[in-house]
C-alpha cells in the first residue's frame, strides 16, 4: 500500500441505470491496478422525477450510501472506499443540493452541467449553437460560484451535444471568461479520460482548456467516470502526462472534502511501477 496514491475519483453504480458493476467490483480493478482507493460518486437523486432514467431514486439514497460502506469494510486494509456523489447543478435546485449534501458524510462532491438531458434543453434550448455552448459555460461558473462542488466533472461536456458546431477557437472567450470566475472560486475541475470514447474523442476538457486553467491556477482532479469495473483509472498515465503538457505540476485530491496535492511525477511512477496496470 506503501506505493500507491491515486484513487479512481469517478464511477457509479447500477443504481444509475446505465451502469454495470457493484462497488466491491470497482474496487477489485483498483487494487489489480495499482491504486490506493476508490471514491464512488454515482449520479446524485433530483426531485419530481428529473431526468430519472439516469440517476438513483430518492428513496436509493440510503442504499447508495449503505453500499459503498459495505464495499468500504470489504476493502478495508487494501482499497481506500469513499463515499461520494456527482450531483447535478440546475438553476432553482441550489436549496434541495445543500440539503442533500449535508445528508450524508461525503468525501468528494463532483459536480455536473448534463446539456444532453430533456430538462437542460427544454430550459436553455436555442436556434443558436455557439450560444448553447456559450451558456453552457457560463453555467459552469455559475456552479463553481454555489460553493456547493469540489470539483466541475468533464467541464467541456457540451461538446458531444454539438459536435457538428464545435469549434472552440470561436467561443474561447467565453470560456477564458468562465474560468476567471471559476479560478475565483477555488473550486477544483476535472480532467476526465472517459471523453476519448465520446463523440468528440479527446478528454475532457481540450488541452488549450487545460492549458487556460493551469494559467489560472485552477486545482484539477483526475477521473476515469468509469461506468464499468473495467473502466477505473483508465487512461491515467496519458492523462497524466497530458497535465503535465498543458503545464500541470500538481493532481488534487479530495477526501473528507478537503484538498491535497498530488506531485505529477509521483503519481505516474506510482502506476509505472504497479505491475497489472
Amino acid at each position: 500500500m506503501s506505493d500507491r496514491i491515486l484513487y479512481e475519483s469517478h464511477c457509479h453504480t447500477p443504481l444509475c441505470m446505465h451502469a454495470d458493476g457493484l462497488p466491491t467490483e470497482y474496487a477489485a480493478v483498483a487494487w489489480q491496478r495499482g491504486l490506493k482507493g476508490l471514491i464512488v460518486t454515482c449520479h446524485n437523486p433530483m426531485p419530481d422525477g428529473f431526468s430519472s432514467h439516469v440517476r438513483m431514486r430518492e428513496d436509493q439514497f440510503g442504499e447508495y450510501v449503505a453500499m459503498i460502506e459495505g464495499a468500504r469494510n470489504e476493502w478495508a486494509g487494501r482499497i481506500d472506499v469513499r463515499l461520494g456523489i456527482e450531483a447535478d447543478y440546475f438553476e432553482g435546485y441550489e436549496d434541495y443540493l445543500q440539503q442533500q449534501l449535508d445528508s450524508a458524510p461525503f468525501h468528494f462532491v463532483l459536480g455536473s452541467i448534463h446539456p444532453q438531458i430533456a430538462e437542460y434543453r427544454q430550459r436553455y434550448q436555442t436556434d443558436d449553437p455557439f450560444e448553447y455552448q456559450r451558456n453552457y459555460f457560463r453555467l459552469l461558473a455559475k456552479a463553481a460560484e454555489t460553493k456547493l462542488f469540489d470539483s466541475i466533472s468533464h467541464p467541456d461536456f457540451v461538446k458531444n451535444v454539438t459536435p457538428k458546431d464545435w469549434n472552440p477557437a470561436a467561443i474561447m472567450g467565453d470560456i477564458c471568461g468562465a474560468l476567471d470566475r471559476i479560478a475565483a472560486t477555488g473550486t477544483a475541475m476535472e480532467l476526465n479520460t472517459s471523453g476519448v470514447n465520446k463523440t468528440v474523442a479527446e478528454m475532457n476538457p481540450f488541452p488549450e482548456m487545460l492549458r487556460e486553467m493551469s494559467h489560472r491556477g485552477i486545482p484539477v482532479t483526475l477521473g476515469a467516470d468509469a461506468h464499468l469495473p473495467s473502466r477505473v483509472g483508465d487512461g491515467y498515465l496519458v492523462g497524466l502526462n497530458l497535465l503535465q503538457d498543458c503545464g500541470y505540476k500538481h493532481l488534487s485530491l479530495f477526501l473528507d472534502r478537503q484538498r491535497t496535492e498530488i506531485p505529477i511525477d509521483l503519481a505516474i511512477s506510482s502506476l509505472k511501477n504497479a505491475r497489472t496496470f
